[in-house]
């Protein structure tokens, strides 16, 4: 096998053809360390190569799990591996002592036979929806460079749809893997609050808001992984028990007919690009076409809100992860300077403000629920415009630097005592979510929701389109999807 012929496998099928014996682990890992070394330099998909613990994994031997003998990567952002430093796409943490336990994701991917040969790239502690570290620099998108493939995941979709690895793991905790599947073309999916375990070292990410879960091209290799990945931990604090069914069993059944509402607008009201808008409508022919019922409506949540209680979710976490970091001998120095704004400002945000915009998560559960009482899915575009150009979607410089210049000299409570902060705050919950509006509703909501590549603009970029389903639908989402594939074939649609 050849690259040319790699590329046009999928991981189900990589692993068909190992345990066939009609090609090695060896032969799949060279193949993939050869695609990186050839688009690393551009691309910039991989923060820490880990060529050494992956030959060291064939030499142990790959076994005959699902996913055995095929090359994989795994996300530098929660994803522990024994002994490997995971650093948050941060210089203050890149350097501090490596986890003594593998991820329970982790743990599941090497037990299915998964050959872990990288990390991938990300922002300062997932916090963007592009893929921008000073500590290891930005990742470009395959399908044009001067363009983000999203965040928070971005270095994992980069390294898909560049042919590096057919799936990578990905993590979601606004968009983290929505984002990214569609800038790039691929399959992403945000499974239920509770399906997969985050543990051991973490009880819930961002207040329960993050999932694990993985990038690919074919609806088929995100069912196994959900297979491989899903069911509880001992000490979960939340757990969907494992389906009687697997999700790949599932995936294969023809959903019934459904009733799917849809909603184009910006939440935030922001503008939508008009490729998002014919998205949505080519997308709804398309369904009409397959006997769903699709119609016009949205959950009655006020989405500027919503924004303002998610960027409330940093304020809450943010600070917390740079006083653990000092605690485990980092500097708070080291991190950049956006980070450590967004700390300031949490550390001025009270409890009681905190507890305020957490208890707000179950209105918008409570609306999207009634939005599920009448519709199976709620459809809309993942992003609110195509792929970005590198340096857009930041807090101007400006704003970045008055704040800044506020924090350092102590003047910041100044600026709550007159009640001029919450205008800033709200300023920068628009402008962080500008492009990527729509995603953060099911974080928030805990409810399933995915990513396909069912759009393509008139300049040849992805645009993916987003479908929610209600809490423990998985399965469904995976049942449609795959009726969508197969409908409109993505996976052989490749960027050059």
């Amino acid at each position: 096998m050849d690259f040319a012929s790699y590329r046009h496998y999928d991981a189900t099928a990589l692993a068909a053809e190992v345990a066939a014996g009609r090609v090695s682990a060896e032969h799949l890992l060279g193949l993939a360390l050869a695609r990186l070394a050839e688009v690393q330099p551009g691309l910039n998909p991989v923060c820490r190569l880990m060529d050494a613990e992956a030959r060291a994994q064939l030499a142990r031997g790959v076994g005959n799990g699902p996913l055995a003998g095929v090359p994989g990567l795994i996300k530098d952002v929660a994803q522990d591996y024994a002994g490997v430093g995971t650093s948050w796409g941060s210089r203050a943490l890149a350097g501090l002592p490596p986890p003594r336990e593998h991820a329970h994701v982790v743990r599941r991917l090497l037990d299915a036979g998964l050959v872990i040969f990288g990390k991938t790239n990300a922002p300062e502690l997932g916090l963007k929806g592009v893929t921008d570290p000073l500590a290891f620099g930005r990742s470009s998108n395959p399908w044009d460079p001067a363009r983000t493939p999203g965040g928070s995941s971005g270095g994992s979709a980069a390294a898909v749809a560049a042919g590096v690895v057919p799936m990578a793991a990905g993590n979601d905790g606004g968009g983290s893997i929505r984002i990214p599947a569609a800038c790039c073309g691929l399959v992403g999916l945000k499974t239920s609050r509770g399906l997969i375990s985050v543990g051991p070292g973490a009880g819930e990410v961002w207040f329960g808001a993050c999932s694990e879960g993985v990038i690919s091209r074919s609806v088929r290799d995100t069912a196994l992984a959900l297979d491989v990945l899903a069911g509880p931990e001992p000490g979960d604090p939340v757990a969907l028990p494992e389906p009687a069914t697997r999700f790949v069993d599932q995936m294969h059944r023809p959903p019934r007919r459904l009733r799917i509402a849809w909603f184009a607008d910006s939440p935030i009201a922001e503008p939508v690009h008009d490729e998002a808008k014919l998205a949505i409508e080519r997308t709804v022919a398309l369904l009409k076409g397959l006997g769903h019922i699709v119609e016009p409506a949205q959950p009655e949540i006020d989405g500027r809100a919503l924004a303002n209680s998610y960027l409330h979710l940093y304020f809450g976490q943010v600070p917390a992860a740079l006083s653990q970091a000092v605690t485990r001998g980092g500097r708070e120095a080291d991190f950049e300077p956006l980070t450590r704004l967004i700390a300031t400002l949490g550390r001025a945000t009270s409890a009681e403000r905190l507890t305020l915009e957490l208890l707000r998560w179950n209105d918008y559960a409570r609306a999207l629920a009634a939005l599920h009482a009448r519709y199976d899915l709620y459809l809309t575009p993942t992003l609110a415009s195509p792929p970005v150009l590198h340096g857009t979607g930041d807090p101007p410089p400006l704003q970045i630097a008055v704040l800044g210049w506020l924090r350092a000299s102590g003047l910041l409570g100044l600026l709550k005592r007159a009640g001029l902060l919450e205008g800033v705050i709200r300023q920068m919950a628009t402008e962080s979510l500008r492009h990527v509006p729509f995603t953060q509703l099911a974080n928030l909501t805990g409810t399933p929701a995915i990513s396909l590549p069912l759009h393509w603009t008139a300049d040849g970029l992805p645009l993916g389109l987003q479908f929610v389903a209600a809490p423990g639908q998985d399965g469904l989402l995976l049942q449609l999807a795959a009726e969508l594939e197969a409908a409109q074939p993505w996976f052989d649609r490749l960027p050059s």
